[in-house]
């Protein structure tokens, strides 16, 4: 029998518009104030460093194990321990260090976090049948420190399976559910607090005003992280990193490795020397538009290298998917490296890495976190490089990068053009790579995206492209029998590449993609839609 909310005490407070802290005359402003986050593997701990950096906090993800003597060392204002797939309860699950709460610094723990909490400071957590998922009424039981500027009741996110039974000495229950005596813990004086739901979704109503309240009140922070700091701080960082030598820059033309040619550009001038590979792996026309506008527009000093044939001869007969990427990643470093030879002085290899790219190819803080597949600038590097890696927008989203780009008054046909992965079309030839095959592929690709055009839907779809699957279908074309390729097509929203929903697209724009596809380009007769979402797919194929 389900347990009746209990009376909600209510703190009266006025509600009042949140204001930023602002330093009084003569204070020094620190701009870089730090949050860190512990991951423990949770699905949403990319989320939570995104729901900080929102409230203009910078954010870094950390492995949930980094000893408390170097997170002292980052002077963080504030701690936060995500969720996880994990049971506090098992004896292999993963802990913290335990020095982290006698740092004296802000502790926010979220679901298996909040658990962490309990068992390290004497509580204890048990196993339950009647596990808690989804949607739940949350109860507020005191409207102070998370909770100030928030109503007595609303709608949260819970995914979880273990109970806080008795909560740490100092402690007390702010929040309940129906099913959850003990939903978040405060202890104001330690300012150590515990949620028992996910405040970082937009499930939860007023997750936002939550972690806002944790960010300014609990921490002190002041707000002035934004994306103009972050290019101060990373031109300053390759200054000091780079010193007087030179780099190699892997362009592509993307706004990813445009941003990171115009950073390094401000930061060391002539002393970053760009090359843009050939693979044969790209879209039609690509290679003369990347060398007209760079090297024409923006005068960076560019080089061409054209090297086709050497990835088609290492992709021959290759279909893993992993091995592609790999084999496509080591022919980049091999390649980058000889044109590194000619140039006195080369110590550094930069690449447009972003963080979604370091999330899925390996666990990026050494949490319980499974690898989804290799980026060919991340886990598909060799292990061995004469050349030293940099990485400018390591830990920056996809969106953040547009927002650099703005700022650095990239064009909008670079600012807004849809993500082309760095291994190209080899991975979205399912199967062998030949030259007829991606031959075929660039034509069907060129009409995939000029019907997206003319439908005036480019620049709202995150992404649209086609996939040549390793299979052909009877078909009828002229009264005669045809036995050709088929083609998917894929088009997805998403907002930084981490989630993404299949688009609904209208059925005349299906319509002219297909008839286009099937009628001008030879070798295909048959078109599919794939509508999954990520996850439980990847947006990629391979």
């Amino acid at each position: 029998m389900k347990k009746k909310p209990r009376k909600t005490k209510i703190i009266k407070t006025r509600i009042k518009k949140h204001r930023i802290k602002r330093p009084k005359k003569n204070e020094k402003v620190v701009i870089r104030q730090t949050i860190l986050i512990l991951d423990f593997g949770s699905q949403y701990t990319q989320l939570i460093a995104r729901r900080v950096r929102e409230n203009k906090v910078f954010s870094k993800i950390i492995p949930y194990n980094t000893p408390a003597k170097e997170i002292a060392a980052m002077s963080p204002k504030g701690l936060i321990l995500s969720g996880g797939p994990a049971s506090v309860v098992d004896k292999k699950s993963p802990y913290p260090d335990k020095g982290i709460f006698k740092l004296g610094i802000p502790i926010l723990g979220i679901c298996y976090g909040m658990q962490i909490i309990a068992e390290v400071l004497g509580g204890r957590v048990k196993h339950t049948r009647s596990r808690e998922y989804g949607k739940v009424e949350l109860f507020i039981d005191e409207n102070r420190d998370l909770f100030s500027h928030v109503p007595g009741n609303f709608t949260c996110w819970a995914s979880h399976g273990d109970f806080v039974t008795k909560m740490p000495l100092g402690f007390h229950t702010s929040a309940h559910t129906t099913n959850t005596p003990i939903a978040a813990i405060s202890n104001s004086k330690r300012k150590i607090f515990g949620l028992q739901f996910h405040p970082e979704v937009t499930h939860t109503e007023k997750g936002s005003q939550i972690l806002s309240n944790f960010l300014f009140k609990v921490c002190g922070c002041l707000g002035r992280w934004t994306m103009e700091s972050f290019v101060r701080d990373a031109i300053e960082s390759i200054k000091k990193t780079v010193g007087n030598s030179k780099v190699v820059l892997g362009l592509s033309g993307g706004v990813d490795s445009a941003v990171t040619a115009l950073l390094l550009h401000k930061a060391i001038g002539k002393n970053c020397r760009c090359i843009f590979i050939n693979n044969g792996l790209l879209r039609k026309d690509e290679p003369e538009q990347v060398k007209r506008v760079f090297r024409d527009a923006y005068h960076l000093n560019l080089g061409a290298v054209e090297r086709s044939k050497n990835f088609l001869s290492r992709l021959k007969g290759i279909t893993d998917p992993e091995e592609k990427r790999k084999i496509i990643g080591s022919e980049f470093v091999k390649i980058f490296e000889e044109e590194a030879d000619k140039i006195k002085g080369v110590k550094f290899l930069a690449q447009g890495t972003l963080y979604p790219d370091v999330i899925e190819s390996i666990s990026p803080t050494g949490a319980p976190s499974k690898k989804i597949k290799s980026h060919h600038n991340v886990g598909g590097l060799p292990e061995h490089m004469k050349l030293n890696l940099l990485e400018p927008l390591r830990e920056i989203f996809k969106d953040e990068v547009r927002i650099i780009a703005r700022r650095l008054v990239l064009p909008d046909t670079i600012i807004n053009r849809q993500p082309f992965p760095g291994p190209g079309l080899a991975i979205r030839i399912i199967g062998d790579v030949n030259q007829e095959r991606l031959d075929i592929l660039r034509e069907v690709d060129r009409r995939v995206i000029e019907e997206i055009r003319a439908a005036n839907m480019y620049e709202t779809i995150w992404q649209s492209f086609a996939i040549l699957l390793p299979v052909k279908s009877v078909g009828i074309m002229g009264d005669e029998r045809t036995y050709e390729n088929v083609v998917a097509l894929r088009c997805v929203f998403s907002m930084d590449g981490m989630t993404a929903d299949w688009v609904r697209l209208p059925y005349e724009v299906l319509e002219k993609i297909s008839n286009r596809i099937i009628n001008e380009v030879k070798g295909v007769n048959r078109v599919v839609y794939d509508i999954s979402s990520k996850p439980p797919a990847t947006i990629e194929w391979e």
